[in-house]
């Protein structure tokens, strides 16, 4: 573990608390539900906020017609007219001539509906805090990340020390249903040398990323009257068959588990979430629709995936004569997250690992995660990119979601470590 500085010291005892928990009850405040009015609110929040903290804002109107039309658009699950992008960038100390930041810090700012407002304990777009915790929708998923990044680079901006490189912020919204946000800041043509993506991580490292799809499956059958059932072909009946696909391909699919991963059960798990069948509760339903989640393994194309998950239905349901004649329909809505992962040995690893240290008191678990995020666009652009941030997978999206405060303020000040040893590293250009 390397000496902290007095640089160094100086930077961690400038993040200001007060301010974080200030700039979380505002962006909780905004209901920045996906597709909704709110969600461009958010980014305009960002965006004047990092004004007000004198960095050089990029905040852009996307076209979101001619985005989705791009042939590796990463796909939505809502409809959306309007996106903004936002990308604020700390320059360098006077004298540097580089332009190319040494670290990014992404954050997004888009979060799922409340859903049913009686199970919540107070309105979910009010900030409570409460025996350290605070609670909210969007307070773990992944607003507070987006405070503590933002509040780690002022601290930097104020602390006054000598910046050879710049550092940037990415405001990213849409990762909820795919990543429209930052496939179109990669689009732009915003880069850096790295970039900590402030997704809550339990306190651990996560470099690698399975990912995930959305499947849309049709069984077909054949109507009749209820009371004649047998003249009929149910399609509820024939889901079964294709279950029983589903929960081998699962199986065969976890058997072979990197070491990332091992503490996870089921790595790649396939579950079906949402079914319907049938218009009238005496007639035999001629469709069954099912809708479901697969997961993606490391390294593995989405294409390879989609494949096998189509072949395994397919061989399964040509075993019965019904299935074999009327074909299982698949299809693959919303959005698509692919695998992603830190290049190995790279030294983005170490330098997290080490700044968590020095904040913490001790080493963090270096783990994989199971789901998807915009990890995977940034590496697929070259951007070597992991995951660190504040609160637990398991608070976001539930009902009364909250983060742990004092984990939020710890991850402000490991970003500022490392956002100061960024910057004040020269760059390093290729003969």
């Amino acid at each position: 573990m390397s000496e902290v500085t007095a640089d160094e010291r100086r930077v961690l005892g400038l993040v200001d608390d007060a301010a974080i928990l200030a700039d979380l009850a505002e962006l909780v405040g905004i209901p920045s539900v996906g597709g909704s009015a709110g969600e461009v609110v958010a980014q305009q929040w960002c965006a004047e906020k990092l004004r007000m903290l004198g960095l050089e804002v990029d905040a852009w109107g996307i076209d979101v017609a001619e985005l989705t039309a791009d042939p590796d658009f990463p796909g939505a699950e809502v409809d959306r007219e309007r996106a903004l992008g936002v990308v604020g960038v700390l320059p360098p100390s006077a004298g540097s001539t580089t332009d190319r930041p040494a670290l990014a810090f992404c954050g997004h700012t888009d979060v799922v509906p409340p859903g049913n407002l009686d199970a919540w304990t107070g309105d979910p777009f009010v900030l409570r805090v409460e025996d350290g915790r605070g609670y909210g929708r969007g307070v773990c998923d992944m607003k507070a990340g987006v405070v503590a990044m933002i509040a780690a680079v002022d601290a930097v901006r104020r602390s006054n020390v000598h910046r050879s490189r710049p550092l940037a912020i990415h405001c990213v919204s849409g990762e909820e249903d795919g990543g429209l946000g930052a496939f179109a800041t990669l689009r732009r043509g915003h880069r850096a040398d790295a970039c900590v993506i402030t997704e809550p991580t339990a306190g651990a490292v996560i470099p690698a990323n399975a990912g995930s799809l959305t499947f849309r499956i049709e069984v077909p059958g054949l109507a009749t009257h209820g009371s004649q059932r047998w003249q009929g072909v149910s399609a509820v009946d024939k889901l079964n068959i294709v279950q029983q696909a589903l929960r081998q391909l699962e199986k065969d699919r976890n058997v072979e588990i990197p070491s990332e991963f091992a503490h996870l059960e089921i790595p790649w798990p396939l579950s079906i979430g949402k079914i319907h069948a049938g218009d009238w509760a005496s007639t035999v339903p001629d469709l069954l629709v099912a809708e479901g989640r697969y997961g993606v393994r490391p390294g593995e194309s989405v294409s390879d995936a989609r494949r096998a998950f189509e072949q395994a239905v397919a061989d399964r349901a040509d075993q019965d004569p019904w299935l074999r004649e009327h074909p299982v329909r698949i299809s693959w809505p919303g959005g698509v997250f692919a695998s992603g992962r830190l290049p190995v040995g790279h030294p983005l690893l170490a330098e997290v690992t080490d700044a968590v240290m020095h904040v913490r008191g001790s080493a963090p678990d270096v783990r994989g995660a199971p789901y998807g995020s915009d990890l995977r666009l940034y590496a697929a652009a070259g951007v070597p990119t992991l995951q660190y941030g504040p609160g637990r997978v398991e608070q976001a999206h539930a009902v009364d979601e909250s983060v742990e405060i004092g984990d939020v303020l710890a991850c402000a000040r490991v970003y500022a470590l490392l956002a100061l040893r960024a910057c004040a590293t020269e760059e390093v250009t290729g003969e």
